[in-house]
């Protein structure tokens, strides 16, 4: 077997990180640009038709810790592997739906299983084990890719649904993971699994002295007995609610303000493409500042990028509409994402160890409830109210959330107890 540097394989692990998020999440995103065709195709409310993308996002969150867990007893090739199966036979199954529970099942259920398979938990596994004092800006790079998948995905899935209708366009999209299927199985995973040459044996001979090494189940025990623990996912919740509440809705939101399709979609991925230059500089910011002042910075960003998105429903056509889209898709996607590589680092750092996937795991079920939640509350207030100011309303409160309760986290906290505060140790 061939044997490579580790600058070459700890490039390939930003590489393969990168394209596994660019693909997973540019796929299940661009469920936004299906929202329209599906409700003429099903006859049903809004709100129905966000259940779907509830229930991904809830089982997404449901599968990130099983992933992370699967990831720790057997690897990152198998969970890749299973992810892009899952995802093609979602995609191509799903283009021949005639009932509305066929989508729940097809995109709801089997795309958050796939997307979690091939998300950050695999990706932040292989990133921690090949990155020490780079880390935030690799988690960076690596959450990047998300916005990437957006701004390729969202226009493609349009351009498709015009020219070939929704049904082959669900057809088209899963050629993607069925030709990156068989380019995954030729990589050398034994190595990239294997992780640095020069930072692995440090952290095991760190643990080897530890007098508390743990076991994967007493480690993940422990850490769910932590205030840090908890304030992480709650970060990630009121986090993910803030960004999807609004997201879900935004292609749907400017088709009936009076923008093409089209034009639509384009501003869908260009708020996708702007939050992978949020996402980057965040990590490098965050080395510089640290976490809780980039943090702070990028949900102000997000209440008042989408205050003028509410602006835009009293000015919607004109040089004032377009100067409010301009302004949302500036403020608020630069920064969409950009607290996910943030909470990925607090993660990695404050509890590293063997269960370290499947804690990161957990933190990210949180993501999956908010994201859930906020797909079905998005529908429910639009059917509710007739528009899109309550939503609205509801992103700003819970960016605001988010960031109060990213401010009371400190890093000792992710080593005390609930009960009984203990001194911190250094974790890496």
């Amino acid at each position: 077997m061939r044997t490579y540097s580790n600058k070459t394989l700890a490039t390939l692990v930003l590489l393969i990180g990168t394209g596994m998020n660019l693909l997973s999440r540019g796929l299940s995103e661009s469920f936004a640009v299906f929202l329209v065709p599906l409700e003429q195709a099903f006859d049903t409310d809004r709100a129905a038709l966000t259940g779907i993308y509830a229930i991904y996002m809830l089982v997404y969150g449901l599968a990130a810790p099983v992933t992370g867990y699967l990831i720790d007893r057997f690897g990152t090739r198998v969970c890749y592997l299973f992810g892009l199966l899952v995802l093609a036979i979602s995609f191509t199954l799903a283009g021949h739906a005639t009932q509305l529970w066929h989508l729940y099942l097809l995109i709801g259920v089997l795309g958050g299983i796939g997307t979690a398979a091939l998300g950050m938990v695999p990706a932040s596994t292989l990133a921690s084990a090949w990155f020490d004092r780079r880390l935030p800006t690799a988690m960076s790079s690596l959450y990047a890719a998300l916005g990437i998948g957006v701004l390729l995905f969202s226009p493609l899935a349009q351009w498709l649904i015009e020219h070939r209708g929704w049904r082959d366009a669900y057809g088209w999209l899963a050629l993607v993971p069925m030709l990156v299927l068989p380019v995954m199985l030729l990589l050398p995973w034994r190595q990239l699994q294997a992780g640095s040459s020069t930072i692995m044996p440090q952290r095991l001979a760190r643990r080897a002295k530890d007098a508390k090494a743990e076991t994967r189940q007493q480690e993940l025990r422990r850490a769910l007995q932590t205030s840090g623990f908890w304030k992480l996912a709650g970060v990630m919740f009121f986090t993910t609610m803030s960004t999807y509440t609004t997201l879900i809705q935004l292609v749907a939101f400017l088709v009936e303000s009076g923008f093409a399709p089209l034009f639509a979609a384009a501003i869908f991925g260009l708020a996708g493409l702007l939050s992978t230059a949020g996402m980057i500089c965040a990590g490098m910011f965050a080395e510089r500042f640290g976490e809780r002042n980039v943090a702070t910075f990028a949900y102000t960003c997000s209440i008042l990028g989408v205050g003028c998105l509410a602006l835009l429903t009293l000015t919607p056509n004109g040089l004032a509409g377009y100067l409010l889209l301009f302004l949302f898709v500036t403020l608020f996607g630069s920064v969409s994402g950009s607290r996910g590589p943030l909470i990925a680092v607090l993660s990695s750092r404050l509890f590293s160890g063997p269960a370290q996937a499947t804690i990161y795991g957990c933190v990210l079920l949180a993501m999956g409830i908010g994201g859930a939640i906020a797909g079905w509350a998005s529908g429910a207030l639009h059917d509710l109210t007739g528009g899109y100011v309550a939503g609205f309303g509801m992103t700003a409160a819970t960016a605001f959330a988010g960031m109060m309760l990213f401010r009371s986290i400190e890093e000792s906290a992710a080593h005390a107890p609930l009960s009984a505060p203990q001194p911190a140790t250094d974790q890496g």
